[in-house]
């Protein structure tokens, strides 16, 4: 069964660098703290309300990949989106541009 898993991926199989909190982890890791706190939905999503203290890097933007390169990457990143698909996205995006510590909210900004 490993050898089918090393073929094909492992969908069990997770990131070191991407960490899943739930949504109290997540509140208290950014609650009052100078994190790097990325909301990655649209601008008019974070326009109808957002966690403070958070920038919004629209995930679905032509400059997705500008805004995240101004991040510094040797830094805890945090992101959210509505219900935790885009920020999923996100993470993998950013472990793949060198970002090495990563937490997204499980279930996004609808479960906080």
């Amino acid at each position: 069964m490993s050898f089918f898993a090393s073929l094909f991926g492992s969908k069990t199989s997770q990131s070191d660098a991407i960490k899943l909190l739930s949504p109290e982890e997540f509140k208290a890791q950014v609650e009052n703290k100078n994190v790097q706190l990325i909301d990655v939905r649209t601008p008019p999503e974070f326009k109808g309300g957002h966690i403070k203290g958070a920038k919004n890097i629209d995930f679905i933007s032509g400059k997705f990949n500008v805004e995240f390169n101004k991040l510094n990457k040797d830094k805890a990143v945090y992101v959210y989106c509505r219900s935790g698909s885009r920020s999923r996205q996100t993470s993998k995006k950013l472990e793949a541009m060198g970002f090495t510590e990563i937490y997204d909210l499980k279930g996004g900004i609808l479960r906080y």
